[in-house]
């Protein structure tokens, strides 16, 4: 049986990270209708309820059950509003390995929510579960990304070229904006957190960083 993650929440000073609930759908729906996240992550466009769902009912459970990753709905301890979303994916069990991504809603902006969830899952993952290695991939446009990875300590490790495509454009429809046949190619920055990184000074949560690729 492959190894997995335990069913789990995570709590910061501000935030509550937790399996995903059918209730958070249309704040997920919300939350993906923006622009930023349309040109940075590869997630459907529009993004309905149906895909919501899929993502609560069967992408979660089934990316913690193989063994791939877990993921989190973010919450905002004072107002349980959602402010984002969190994912851990391609988790090698051998090395204790596994890469962060994560979008922030627009409404939760400019608050240092990222780095707040991210070093949440990394302390979580380095003294609870035992891993080693924590990495976040940015397009190299993407500065709001390459933000919250600086702010959570990581090391820029290189690049991987013309390896993401980044949506540029978009078709304005009836139903909201239609994916378009073929993006602008884009390098992605590599980076790492690892546990002795987290021996820094706490850092400044007023960032204006809010979304790592998804």
């Amino acid at each position: 049986m492959a190894a997995s993650f335990p069913e789990t929440a995570i709590s910061t000073d501000r935030l509550l990270l937790r399996p995903p609930t059918d209730a958070d759908a249309p704040s997920l729906v919300s939350m993906m209708a923006d622009e930023q996240v349309y040109a940075w992550t590869a997630v459907p466009q529009p993004f309905t309820e149906t895909h919501a769902l899929e993502w609560i009912r069967t992408h979660a459970p089934a990316c913690r059950a193989d063994g791939r990753g877990i993921c989190f709905t973010v919450i905002e301890h004072l107002t349980q509003r959602v402010v984002g979303r969190v994912e851990l994916r391609g988790t090698d069990w051998r090395l204790r390995s596994t890469e962060i991504t994560g979008v922030t809603a627009p409404w939760a902006r400019g608050e240092g929510y990222a780095p707040e969830a991210v070093l949440g899952v990394a302390q979580w993952l380095f003294e609870d579960r035992g891993f080693h290695r924590l990495e976040l991939r940015t397009a190299a446009g993407n500065t709001a990304g390459q933000q919250v990875a600086q702010k959570t300590g990581c090391i820029s490790e290189g690049v991987l070229r013309s390896a993401w495509i980044v949506r540029d454009d978009w078709t304005p429809g009836e139903r909201g904006r239609t994916a378009p046949a073929a993006g602008t190619r884009s390098d992605l920055i590599v980076w790492s957190l690892l546990p002795e990184d987290l021996d820094s000074p706490e850092p400044d949560w007023a960032d204006r960083g809010h979304l790592l690729r998804d």
